[in-house]
């Protein structure tokens, strides 16, 4: 197989692990929502076990063993569907490493990320792991979370077809604010997860309003202690009512402050594009937040239905994927361009 046909496949395995990301993301808020992030109490198995069928039969034998955490079915279930898509997900990262090595002669073809990527696999490994075994730490789980992101996006930057054009002038000032723009993104992604992480959704069960007051009582302070040690069983959430509250408004305000500089973006990029991949990303952009504006308001107006609470998660991961996009077409492929990471410029 020739070079080229070689690297139109490892951009057509890396989609298919972008979406496999975007699912993983989404079984992995499916898992907290249905408080299952403690279903199985042991990792990689399940009370000792590859699926949660082999248990069942033997629930005493396993009750005896974690006798602090007794077996139930439907939440194992979950939490090992989740890890059989980490695993399938697993081998496609390492499938696009052995396809970079085996195709490191192109100078097209990306040959740091992909190794980069195994790293986020190994580090996900071990967060995957100390989540369950912690107890649900809020800041190993967040971590979790932001390096599920980070595989998502990886991915989906290795996905997306290079663009081989000089910069014009117009196009200069909105790299700059698209970039401005995606680290507002990644902190407003890290922000969702410290909010469910500490199950601080539901601290308002209204909106616009909090506790039907536009300044409910909240406790800043205690609300982002990072660090609270280990040995504390964080199912279900051990901040106070205020705390939550004081998560929950930050991460309205940090939405309306990302919504914003995104719309901002989004029109200032469709006026000044000088392709049409540019203008598509800027309209995906704008529709991405959008459609989560519309979910998040949603879920709080139905009282926090689980579909919604997962699409939540999946509209976050649409909002970073465009704007991701968005930058990538604004960066054309090129010697020692998009951040230096290899001759094609991934």
């Amino acid at each position: 197989m020739s070079s080229s046909n070689l690297l139109v496949w490892f951009r057509r395995v890396a989609l298919i692990g972008a979406v496999l990301a975007a699912i993983v993301v989404v079984l992995g808020a499916w898992v907290r929502l249905t408080n299952a992030g403690l279903g199985c109490p042991d990792w990689p198995g399940c009370y000792g076990h590859v699926h949660p069928a082999e248990i069942v039969g033997r629930v005493a034998e396993a009750n005896a063993a974690f006798p602090s955490r007794p077996f139930e079915y439907h939440k194992a279930l979950h939490e090992m569907v989740h890890r059989y898509a980490v695993g399938g997900l697993s081998l496609v990262v390492l499938g696009l490493a052995a396809l970079a090595v085996v195709n490191r002669r192109d100078p097209a073809q990306p040959r740091v990320l992909p190794w980069i990527l195994v790293g986020v696999l190994f580090i996900q490994a071990a967060l995957g792991a100390f989540t369950v075994t912690k107890l649900l730490q809020p800041l190993i789980v967040t971590s979790h979370l932001a390096g599920g992101m980070t595989t998502l996006a990886l991915l989906w930057w290795l996905a997306l077809p290079p663009e081989r054009r000089d910069v014009k002038a117009a196009e200069r000032p909105v790299r700059r604010l698209a970039l401005v723009a995606l680290g507002v993104v990644i902190l407003q992604v890290l922000l969702g997860g410290w909010t469910s992480s500490n199950y601080a959704a539901v601290a308002c069960a209204d909106f616009p309003t909090c506790q039907g007051s536009l300044a409910p009582p909240a406790d800043f302070k205690d609300a982002f202690v990072l660090w609270r040690g280990f040995g504390v069983d964080y199912e279900g959430g051990v901040l106070g009512q205020a705390a939550r509250t004081a998560i929950h408004l930050t991460h309205r305000a940090g939405a309306v402050v990302t919504a914003l500089l995104l719309f901002t973006l989004a029109t200032y990029a469709f006026r000044r594009a000088q392709t049409p991949s540019v203008k598509v990303a800027a309209l995906a952009v704008a529709a991405a937040v959008t459609l989560q504006w519309l979910i998040g308001m949603n879920l709080i107006w139905q009282g926090f239905p689980l579909w919604l609470g997962t699409s939540h998660n999946a509209g976050a991961a649409l909002v970073l994927l465009a704007t991701l996009a968005l930058v990538r077409f604004l960066f054309p492929a090129g010697p020692g361009i998009a951040f230096g990471l290899g001759k094609g410029g991934r």
